[in-house]
């Protein structure tokens, strides 16, 4: 289970604020990606939360509201919509929304853990913690809230696109999304750079 022995270790060496960031939604063919950094106060617990990937939706939710409605708690969303991601890649745009949420904490940041390998040009000093998500517990808290934004956000794409079922898949690659796309092509909410949007003939729904 994620604990706090990456923040501590930080705050010993005097790095009091340290943001834990992850992202969600690289892989989907449809909506944005969503990345949340998240300061924990010292000594905070939260017994039982870990991975978003490892939770249930009604964990996540519980847990996203635990943590949202702590004072104690620095915490800021952002994204990437998918014109950008289309735009730049889909790397360099999960970059560019991790960086906006950091930038966008109510808090000044000494040091960020960053779930999965260091950045280039991330403009804080950082570590890159593989499987971040299962070590420490910020950027647990971090994957909690980039997730369930997200999949609160697909959930209202999709009462505007209701053939494509974004709120079972999320946008991702699922054979339900697949068929509906070669029913009804793309919409304004598709990553056209991604395979197999990329290949559909039909047009696009103009924004």
């Amino acid at each position: 289970m994620p604990d706090t022995s990456l923040e501590s270790a930080l705050r010993a060496r005097g790095l009091l604020m340290v943001a834990g960031v992850d992202e969600a939604g690289r892989g989907p063919l449809a909506g944005p990606v969503s990345a949340a950094a998240v300061i924990l106060p010292a000594k905070w617990r939260c017994k039982g939360l870990d991975d978003s990937k490892k939770l249930s939706p009604a964990k996540r939710e519980q847990f996203y509201a635990r943590i949202t409605s702590d004072e104690r708690v620095a915490w800021c969303v952002a994204f990437a919509e998918p014109d950008e991601i289309d735009r730049i890649n889909i790397l360099r745009a999960t970059h560019a929304a991790m960086a906006r949420a950091v930038e966008g904490l109510a808090r000044a940041v000494d040091h960020c853990l960053i779930d999965g390998l260091r950045l280039p040009a991330f403009p804080w000093p950082h570590d890159g913690v593989v499987k971040g998500d299962s070590k420490s517990l910020s950027i647990a808290a971090a994957s909690v809230i980039a997730k369930v934004t997200r999949d609160r956000l697909m959930t209202e794409v999709a009462l505007e696109f209701p053939q494509y079922g974004f709120e079972r898949h999320m946008g991702y690659g699922t054979r339900e999304h697949l068929e509906a796309l070669h029913r009804h092509g793309p919409c304004r909410h598709h990553r056209r750079s991604f395979q197999p949007v990329a290949q559909l003939p039909l047009p696009f729904e103009p924004a």
